[in-house]
């Protein structure tokens, strides 16, 4: 008889572990699915306009370029890296692409031997300006083993101050309507702003899960030692993955320039910042690098613009939301160290 209520007590504690493991490897997988569709039922209760066509469309294209800055420096989380200058990098690109796109008429032309140009020309310049920023980053931190937060933090000066050099401080206006078709136009309903994130994450993605890119990137954020003893060209990948990152910070000035209809060279001040909390939502890891997923990425965009979506519709005050923002940041970092410290 007591042997037998002895067996059942085990029974019983073993079903509850499992029961308990199945719920938390739900959560670590779901969590943030589960968060983001919460809050959106708690906005639909707050606000009535919340779930209006309209709204959901602002919601998802407000956050295109920070959602584009989020897929470069996602990869870079995972090698163990950090990237603070994307949004200066977003500001020279797309001060750059303006110049080029810049009306050849008219008393304020910039450069009148660069502007007129085709779009594509644009694109191609600005994204070649934010890729060789990148490659710079890549190169500091790869070669000469510069850490990561000093190589980009003297990028997000010195990008900003080429920014400000290259215009003289004054915005580059009377862009030409293909250029700010980018951002100001739509296709079949659907902003482009929009269509290229989701054109842009699902690349990304690929890339980062499907290739021996991502293969290798996210191998040198869980063990650099073990990855370089394996043959893999550390040096190599660290710098592509910053030029990627560099080029999605470009992609995303042009697509915020040409959405204002004007390249201002203090654009995206802050962006990164927003990224890198979108990251990390999503669950990037800044304790332990090979950890970041591109879903989780774009979901933690989602979660930036619905709560900011939320804290407009209730007139809460934008000091607020900063401090709010803020606190997500420290409290998304304080759950990754705690569940570093659980897997061990």
């Amino acid at each position: 008889m007591d042997r037998g209520i002895v067996e059942t007590t085990k029974e019983s504690k073993t079903s509850r572990h499992l029961s308990r493991a199945f719920i938390n490897n739900i959560l670590r997988k779901y969590g943030i699915f589960l968060i983001f569709m919460g809050m959106c039922i708690i906005a639909s209760l707050l606000s009535p306009a919340f779930l209006t066509k309209i709204n959901l469309i602002n919601i998802v294209r407000q956050i295109s370029i920070i959602g584009l800055i989020a897929l470069g420096v996602t990869g870079v989380i995972v090698t163990a890296g950090i990237d603070l200058s994307s949004g200066s990098v977003l500001g020279l690109a797309c001060v750059v692409a303006a110049s080029f796109s810049q009306m050849p008429t008219g008393s304020r032309v910039l450069y009148p031997a660069l502007a007129g140009n085709p779009v594509y020309v644009s694109i191609v310049a600005g994204c070649l300006v934010g890729m060789l920023a990148g490659a710079i980053n890549g190169f500091l931190i790869a070669k000469t083993k510069i850490p990561p937060f000093i190589a980009t933090l003297g990028m997000f000066s010195a990008a900003r101050g080429a920014a400000m050099l290259f215009t003289g401080g004054r915005p580059i206006s009377n862009l030409g309507d293909d250029y700010n078709f980018i951002g100001q136009g739509d296709l079949y309903g659907l902003p482009i702003p929009i269509l290229i994130l989701v054109v842009m994450a699902i690349v990304t993605h690929i890339l980062y899960s499907r290739t021996k890119f991502g293969k290798y990137i996210y191998a040198i954020g869980g063990n650099e030692q073990a990855a370089h003893v394996s043959g893999i060209n550390v040096t190599k990948y660290k710098l592509l993955i910053y030029v990627y990152a560099g080029f999605l910070a470009a992609l995303g000035g042009i697509v915020v320039s040409s959405r204002i209809g004007s390249g201002q060279p203090g654009l995206g001040v802050g962006y990164e910042f927003d990224a890198i909390t979108a990251a990390v939502i999503g669950g990037a890891s800044l304790s332990a690098g090979g950890i970041g997923t591109i879903p989780g990425t774009i979901i933690g965009a989602l979660i930036i613009g619905v709560l900011n979506n939320t804290l407009d519709l209730t007139n809460v005050s934008a000091y607020w939301q900063q401090i709010i923002k803020g606190a997500i940041i420290v409290g998304a970092v304080i759950l990754d160290q705690q569940k570093n410290k659980g897997s061990k």
